[in-house]
């Protein structure tokens, strides 16, 4: 007992010199910059949305608040968006697969500052938030609802503010009730039976509601977290209060996170992602399809009525530089997947696009092991890190929560 003694005093003191090496000081000029560049007061305003020139407008997203939130925008009138993006859980579900009519193969997402997304869900298979917003409207394990019936609720339910908002409504009392493109083969059907003239006035006030709820989405926005706080005293240099404190173990994380651990070529800025679409390797969920990323979902993307170039967009086809220049046929798109935002990451397990993770710990020893992807090939390498410095990385994203 007594010849042990030393060696754990000599590991305590290594360690100890190993996080010490961790103050504000120790900090370089590149590390300094790159930490500020992530601070969230570095965040640009809001862009504008010229494809939706409802974007801003305080009355569209008071409409669209309330439809987030409304059940009657579903086929059995049991879901709404806030069903699985939950106010007070960062708008998501806290499930590996989020649950409407039935459940789906993906995650929910988190919606703070998804607005400023040039693509949208973990593919990317539109390429606007207000496109984006139709897709679970349709989709028959989300909302499972139809075009004509979301039509009719509008006008029996919010008809007046619709109209004081958009346009006057058009005359839906000889349309089905439920018919649309998407949907059982008798509402296909229906929706096919009906004139060019009625469907292209069911998919305006289609493309409205979604331009209302992505009024709404885009004022859902990132609290400012200890990190940020420390962040400010790291360029300032200013002594931090105790709520802008990072413990040394902390410190270690951040610069591992934007040095030797490389993850902050992904999960850069100010929302700690590029956007982008990466194959980290991630492994399939053996019970579910198989889903192939962002490659699997280009023509969709290319082809959907509302995307930029279709005719319910606002303004000019200037604003669809995303979609003219996106990457089409790239080996690099096999699997790829978006990089998630990491703030508030610490309260919202499991993580990846299918849960497969359970635990940060787990997220972070799949990035050191890097293992080969099923398909394409993996963007990451192994990287050795020890148990102390998997540790540390894990306190620091701890930092990223409001």
């Amino acid at each position: 007992m007594a010849r042990g003694l030393p060696r754990r005093l000599i590991a305590a003191t290594a360690l100890a010199a190993t996080l010490a090496g961790c103050s504000d000081a120790d900090f370089s000029d590149a590390e300094r910059r790159t930490i500020a560049a992530m601070s969230l007061s570095a965040l640009a305003p809001l862009p504008a949305d010229p494809t939706n020139r409802f974007a801003d407008d305080p009355g569209a997203a008071a409409l669209g608040a309330t439809l987030f939130f409304d059940t009657g925008l579903s086929g059995d009138g049991n879901v709404a968006c806030g069903t699985c993006h939950k106010i007070d859980r960062q708008f998501q579900d806290d499930l590996p697969r989020g649950v409407g009519v039935g459940q789906t193969n993906r995650r929910t997402m988190p919606l703070a500052g998804v607005a400023r997304d040039p693509f949208l869900f973990w593919d990317g298979r539109r390429d606007s938030l207000w496109a984006q917003a139709l897709v679970p409207l349709e989709n028959p394990l989300e909302h499972a609802g139809t075009r004509t019936a979301y039509a009719h609720y509008l006008k029996r339910r919010f008809g007046e503010r619709y109209e004081r908002i958009f346009r006057p409504l058009p005359d839906l009392s000889g349309l089905p009730a439920n018919a649309g493109p998407v949907g059982t083969p008798a509402e296909q059907s229906a929706w096919a039976a009906m004139t060019d003239e009625q469907r292209q006035d069911i998919d305006l006030i289609f493309s409205d509601i979604g331009k209302a709820l992505a009024a709404f989405e885009r004022s859902i926005t990132h609290g400012e977290t200890r990190f940020d706080r420390f962040a400010k005293t790291v360029v300032t240099g200013a002594s931090p209060s105790d709520d802008a404190m990072l413990s040394d173990e902390e410190k270690l994380g951040l610069k591992l996170f934007i040095g030797k651990a490389n993850c902050s070529t992904c999960h850069t800025g100010p929302r700690f992602t590029d956007s982008h679409f990466h194959n980290t390797g991630v492994p399939p969920v053996e019970t579910l399809p198989l889903d192939r990323g962002r490659i699997a979902v280009v023509d969709e993307v290319l082809t959907d009525p509302f995307n930029c170039f279709g005719r319910f967009r606002d303004g000019s086809d200037e604003a669809c530089g995303e979609l003219r220049y996106m990457q089409k046929s790239s080996p690099e798109l096999v699997r790829a997947y978006k990089t998630p935002s990491l703030r508030g990451v610490a309260d919202r397990p499991p993580y990846m696009h299918a849960g497969q993770f359970a635990t940060l710990e787990d997220v972070v020893g799949h990035y050191a092991k890097a293992p080969a992807s099923i398909e394409g090939e993996s963007e990451v390498h192994p990287i050795s890190l020890s148990d102390r410095e998997r540790a540390a990385l894990v306190a620091f994203l701890k930092t990223l929560s409001d």
